[in-house]
């Protein structure tokens, strides 16, 4: 007869000999999981050190193009400017370097530098656009005709046009010296630029910015540098604007300028200043610009070409 002891052991014998299944079961499984993992690991590994590898191969090989550049530019746009003026207007975010950068080669290109104009990040602001709008209305030279339809930086860049900026086709001041250190002065009042030093009128412009804009009102940001950017065109022999990639985004002003057809067809733009390549592309878009013609240049998807008669991917 069997009792209820027998029973008892019967049962704990088959949960132990389950619980050494389990326990045997998983170490095995744990086993074999572990090996694939770490197998896992060690590919992963290999793939990131090769990855790593081709970048700084490929970083490498951009430092030497640059450095390149670099020491061939000033010679490839050498006459380029000669006896030419520029002025430089830098955004907020500009990069200082590339400015320094830009202001050698033009000199190198023969041209001069006539001053610096630096844009306030007030300038763009929406918040103050009314403000900006009717001061440059408010400091319009005689005989100057500004839109009668515009934004605040269609209106600034009319006011800083006809002051700063000499008459394309007869190369003489648009405005009295007088009215152009009121239109400084009050800008710099305002808020709008940094206070000038000593600036004279040229006949070409390069409008420096850094990449993209950021804050409330974004997309009127944008349009506020891009429009200021034509309307200096309109009003001179040529204007570039020229930035980082970043820029050439649609929230950065290339990337705005080059997606409206009515600034693409007179305002150059280039959007990778950052490079010593880009600065010299900068330059020749300014040449370009004295004989009535407009590209858009560098390495984004929107741009035309790398250079000035340099045909694009897709052509």
């Amino acid at each position: 007869m069997i009792s209820l002891r027998y029973h008892i052991v019967s049962i704990a014998a088959v949960f132990l000999a389950l619980a050494v299944g389990v326990v045997l079961g998983s170490t095995a499984l744990g086993g074999s999981l572990l090996s694939a993992l770490t197998e896992d690991r060690d590919e992963l590994a290999k793939r990131a050190s090769s990855l790593e590898a081709e970048r700084n191969e490929l970083q490498a090989r951009l430092d030497d193009q640059d450095a390149f550049s670099a020491s061939v530019g000033p010679k490839i746009v050498a006459g380029s400017l000669d006896k030419r003026t520029v002025l430089l207007v830098t955004n907020y975010d500009a990069r200082p370097a590339d400015r320094d950068a830009l202001r050698k080669l033009i000199t190198a290109a023969g041209g001069k530098v006539t001053g610096e104009v630096q844009l306030t990040e007030a300038f763009a602001d929406p918040g103050q656009a009314d403000q900006l709008a009717e001061l440059a209305t408010r400091l319009q030279p005689a005989g100057a005709k500004f839109p009668t339809a515009g934004g605040p930086g269609t209106l600034a860049g009319a006011l800083l046009g006809h002051t700063l900026l000499l008459d394309a086709k007869t190369a003489q001041p648009q405005s009295t010296a007088a009215e152009r250190d009121a239109a400084l002065a009050g800008l710099a009042d305002g808020g709008f630029i940094k206070e000038p030093g000593d600036v004279q009128a040229a006949q070409l412009a390069v409008v420096l910015v850094g990449g993209e804009l950021t804050g409330d009102g974004v997309g009127d940001r944008t349009a506020t540098i891009s429009r200021f950017a034509t309307e200096l065109d309109k009003a001179s022999a040529g204007v570039v604007l020229a930035g980082t990639p970043a820029a050439a985004k649609s929230t950065g002003p290339i990337g705005y300028t080059r997606s409206d057809t009515a600034s693409t067809e007179v305002l150059s733009t280039v959007d990778n200043v950052d490079t010593a390549a880009g600065r010299v592309v900068t330059v020749l878009a300014l040449r370009e610009q004295l004989e009535g013609d407009a590209g858009q240049y560098g390495i984004a998807g929107n741009a035309q070409g790398p250079a000035p008669g340099v045909a694009g991917k897709g052509d």
